[in-house]
Formats: structure tokens, sequence, C-alpha cells
């Protein structure tokens, strides 16, 4: 196994905190959590509702996001995730590869794809794409976030949570290089080069 230098490790994780601005703070995110769940509940607790909805996060940055709005919702669901990305551990985006598809049985189902943040819209289009040609009647796309870029994306989110500013977060879920996915809040850093 590899020796791993823990020091350096700290250094860099703490070093992109360093004149980090707070976007929005541990209460703001509870209430935009609040704002996603009660829309869904909205449209899922009713009789007319589908029944049984495949709920499906994508991990790794929506593994918080996952973990506290699943407690608010208030309808029978199915849970299951994926793990698709762009990132990796760098910081501009690539080729979408899918490290683990959805093990449940997407077909015919009305599937709600949870995700962190709509950045550019690659990711999630390519997902909403892909369920669909697994045969999912419906595919309904919910995110915490949705960071305002200026310019149309290839996918728009039926359910957000925060608009962000088209900067660099982290925090609930976002990470840098790997870093800061645990905050409670939403933080705007400037990464390196």
């Amino acid at each position: 196994m590899p020796f791993i230098d823990s020091d350096f490790h700290r250094d860099k994780a703490r070093a992109l905190m360093k004149d980090a601005e707070r976007l929005f703070d541990a209460a703001a995110v509870q209430q935009a959590v609040d704002k996603v769940a009660a829309h869904l509940n909205a449209r899922f607790d009713n009789d007319d509702a589908p029944a049984f909805p495949l709920v499906l996060g994508v991990m790794g940055g929506a593994v918080v996001f996952c973990g506290q709005i699943l407690t608010r919702l208030s309808f029978p669901l199915e849970f299951d995730y994926m793990h698709v990305t762009r990132y990796g551990t760098k910081d501009q985006g690539g080729k979408i590869e899918w490290k683990v598809i959805p093990r449940s049985n997407v077909e015919g189902r009305t599937v709600i794809v949870l995700d962190d943040i709509l950045d550019e819209g690659e990711t999630l289009a390519h997902v909403k794409e892909r369920l669909l040609e697994m045969g999912a009647k419906e595919v309904v796309l919910a995110v915490f976030s949705d960071k305002d870029i200026g310019r149309t994306k290839p996918v728009t989110a039926d359910y957000i949570g925060l608009t962000l500013p088209d900067r660099f977060v982290v925090g609930y879920g976002m990470d840098a290089y790997g870093y800061w996915r645990n905050l409670p809040e939403i933080w705007a850093i400037k990464t390196p080069g």
C-alpha cells in the first residue's frame, strides 16, 4: 500500500478554503432541501401519482442531498443509485464515465434523479437520455443546486433548491479535488491554475 502524506493532503485541502466566500449558510441549505422535498411530495404523494417511483441518486456528489431529502419524502418509493461523472478528481468536465449503472429495473417506471448540482448540464442530459433508452416511462430531475452559467444548458431540472453563481463551489456534497463534500454550507473557492 503506498504511503499517503496526510500532512500534504491536509494542507492542500485547507489551502482551498483560504479566501473562500460563504454563499449559503447551513439554514439556507436546509431550506433548499425542504423546498425540493415539498415539490416532490406535492407531485408524488397523491392518488393520481405513479405508484412507487424509483429514486436514483447520482453518486458521489448527491450522497448528502439524497440522505437528507429521503427522510423528507412522504410517498412510497424505491431507492437505488448510479455513479456517473465527467470530473473525477479534475475541475474541468471531460468524457462521461458510468461507474455504476442502476441495479433496479427502470423499464416502464417514473424515475426521479437526485443530484447535487446542475452545472453545465452534460452529465444530467446524458443520464436522462440513457434512462429513457433503458425504458423509463418518465425521468424527473431534482437537483439541490443549479449553477447560473449564463448560457442555455442541454437539460433543465424539474425541481431546484438553490441557484448558484458561476463560481467553483464546495460543500453539501460538492467537492474540489475530492475535498470538502462534508461542509454543511456552500462556499465559493478559488481554484489553483
